[in-house]
């Protein structure tokens, strides 16, 4: 199939679950991580500036589970143990990391139970709101809740994109199969934080450069 061009009409960055946990040990956290989350929270970081430079609208993801543990359904059947709970350390979301509520670009905040962002939140009516086209992804786990929203989003027809050194894996092994797979789905999904920022530099070139009169005539 062809390589789809890097965006297609409205992009989105979605941040997914970027949080301190993500710079934890296994013990403390509750979920194995590969390393390198600090060079990928930096990475996420220009990708942010750089997007809000240029107005496209971010969504922030939370992964939080309740005390009692009643939302956790079958996500400790497996090797993760229990992590993202509310009040505990590494739930909240990195500090230079979080949405600007009240800022002039439109950005979200979405606190979800399970890997999808689709599966009940509002994702899919925010999106719809925003005319979204293009979905861009990073954060983490790569094998788990970025590729379990990769494929939701995939399936309802959104173009995605998945920042490859701006991801990161329960593993090296885990983290390179899911972007295999991910790519397998969409040629072309797999992106570099460079190109990205470049793609939205250039929309906020656009959005910045002036209209010379009677140049529609």
């Amino acid at each position: 199939m062809p390589k789809q061009p890097l965006i297609v009409g409205n992009p989105v960055l979605v941040v997914i679950d970027m949080q301190e946990g993500g710079g934890m040990s296994a013990d403390e956290a509750g979920i194995p991580v590969m390393p390198g989350h600090a060079e990928r929270v930096e990475r996420a970081g220009r990708i942010l500036a750089a997007a809000r430079a240029a107005a496209v609208p971010v969504v922030f993801f939370q992964e939080v589970h309740r005390p009692s543990g009643v939302d956790f359904g079958r996500e400790l059947d497996g090797v993760e143990g229990v992590h993202c709970v509310e009040g505990q350390p590494g739930t909240d979301l990195e500090p230079s990391l979080r949405p600007e509520l009240r800022g002039p670009n439109q950005e979200f905040h979405i606190v979800k139970r399970r890997y999808s962002g689709f599966i009940g939140t509002e994702f899919d009516i925010v999106l719809r709101g925003l005319r979204a086209s293009t979905l861009i992804l990073v954060g983490g786990l790569t094998d788990v809740c970025v590729h379990y929203t990769f494929a939701d989003a995939h399936q309802r027809d959104y173009y995605v994109r998945v920042v490859t050194d701006c991801v990161g894996g329960s593993s090296q092994y885990r983290h390179d199969a899911a972007l295999d797979a991910m790519e397998y789905l969409q040629t072309g999904a797999l992106r570099t934080t460079d190109e990205i920022v470049a793609a939205f530099r250039d929309i906020a070139e656009l959005n910045t450069t002036p209209v010379l009169e009677g140049a529609a005539s």
